[in-house]
């Protein structure tokens, strides 16, 4: 994250806040399966540990997601949910690890959860049948420099196989 959406970031309303730590809590109870919450001291930031699932490409490989999340959290979707370097190969992931995955964006409800994204996400990387970077990856990642969030990209949601 740059200086400058560091700066632009609100503190957790109330609401969100509350939210965020029932979430943490149950997550304590029952963990999504292949996830590990990286625990830290900071409700509006969390790092998640990712285990690829068996039997799929990404068996046994472990990643990091980082999920920011917004002052009016669930109105609002996560800020940002992206895979800390090295993110995965993987047609809908970029090599920044932002992740093409429309309920990160267009299709967000706030009866989502950190865990219910987490398992689409681990979903998305199960049914891939190839471990390559998008098409537009060089071109997305150079017009991304700057610190440009996944949120200001206008994301065509086009290929529901993978």
């Amino acid at each position: 994250m740059t200086s400058s959406s560091a700066a632009a970031r609100k503190a957790l309303s109330k609401i969100a806040s509350n939210r965020l730590q029932k979430e943490l809590v149950e997550w304590q109870v029952n963990p999504p399966a292949g996830f590990k919450h990286k625990v830290t001291d900071n409700l509006q930031r969390w790092v998640i540990e990712v285990t690829g699932a068996p039997g799929t490409l990404y068996a046994n490989e472990t990643y990091q997601l980082q999920v920011d999340f917004p002052e009016h959290y669930p109105m609002e979707a996560p800020q940002q949910v992206i895979f800390l370097h090295p993110a995965p190969l993987h047609p809908h992931i970029y090599s920044n690890g932002h992740i093409c995955l429309d309920i990160l964006y267009d299709s967000w409800s706030p009866a989502m959860t950190v865990s219910s994204i987490c398992i689409s996400i681990l979903s998305m990387l199960s049914s891939s049948t190839v471990k390559q970077r998008p098409e537009d990856n060089d071109r997305y990642v150079k017009n991304c420099r700057n610190g440009r969030s996944p949120k200001e990209t206008r994301w065509w949601f086009h290929d529901d196989k993978v």
